[in-house]
């Protein structure tokens, strides 16, 4: 079995540091051969891309703009009357990955307006978000970049997403039926909406083209106290020849460094 490949994510780890740049450095430095990040829009393409030509290091993984945050937005893909805004954002996030050779793009689904109750608008919404993402499919295609949607729970992360299950997920990802949209599953989200993970990883693997890790509920690292074993879940992902990422999207509980030690000891052992 192959070992497993994991990525900083720069958005929640080593923010000690002020700039992407500077933790894409401290990212290699300790270890890690690839990152992934949220939103990089603050800085300039080309000081991101001389940090990653220096360390060597692989962005796989960033997200679309999220829209105005300081007004509720937390991505536009699937929100009505904001598709221009979208394909706005979209066109961003092509020029960022293409200048990073990044080959994964996470497009937020967004939230339900304020006004509205889930159960209104979810047909409406739904229409719109498998329009975009077939929209966003045939950009990417062009680029070689594959677009990935992800559940984020209701019940403590986000009450309003709209995208909140591997099963709302699953379905939204037939209508729309291109091959480069794919699944990001968020262990730490999908524990808290559904549970049944070895069943769900299982059944969905064949959709998953990235994931993301967290121990639940503190969403610290994977090795802290909580409900989940992830020696269990990194082993299944290995029997089932998982071959993508793993996001390391956590709180850490002191510093980056000193909360490393349980993906230092991964690389010891697969290396045995």
């Amino acid at each position: 079995m192959a070992p497993l490949k994991f990525c900083a994510n720069l958005t929640w780890l080593f923010t000690e540091l002020p700039d992407f740049s500077q933790r894409i450095h401290a990212a290699a430095a300790a270890g890690f051969k690839a990152v992934e990040a949220a939103w990089l829009y603050d800085c300039e393409p080309g000081e991101l891309q001389r940090a990653r030509e220096d360390t060597g290091v692989e962005v796989v993984l960033i997200n679309t703009p999220p829209g105005n945050l300081k007004a509720g937005d937390l991505g536009l893909a699937a929100v009505p009357g904001r598709e221009t805004e979208f394909r706005q954002g979209l066109d961003v996030a092509v020029n960022y990955a293409k200048a990073l050779d990044c080959k994964r793009i996470h497009l937020m689904a967004g939230r339900v307006p304020v006004e509205s109750h889930r159960s209104a608008v979810a047909k409406e919404m739904e229409a719109v978000f498998v329009r975009n993402l077939s929209y966003a499919a045939d950009v990417l295609s062009k680029e070689g970049i594959t677009g990935l949607i992800e559940p984020i729970n209701t019940r403590i992360t986000d009450p309003r997403y709209f995208l909140d299950s591997p099963h709302h997920a699953a379905k939204i990802l037939e209508k729309v039926g291109k091959p480069n949209i794919q699944l990001q599953m968020d262990v730490f989200h999908w524990q808290i909406m559904d549970g049944n993970l070895t069943q769900n990883i299982q059944k969905y693997l064949p959709l998953i083209g990235h994931v993301q890790v967290a121990q639940i509920p503190g969403r610290n690292e994977p090795d802290s106290d909580g409900e989940l074993n992830y020696n269990y879940l990194f082993n299944l992902l290995e029997r089932l020849n998982y071959q993508g990422y793993i996001g390391c999207e956590y709180h850490p509980l002191c510093s980056t460094e000193e909360g490393l030690g349980w993906i230092k000891n991964y690389w010891t052992c697969s290396k045995q």
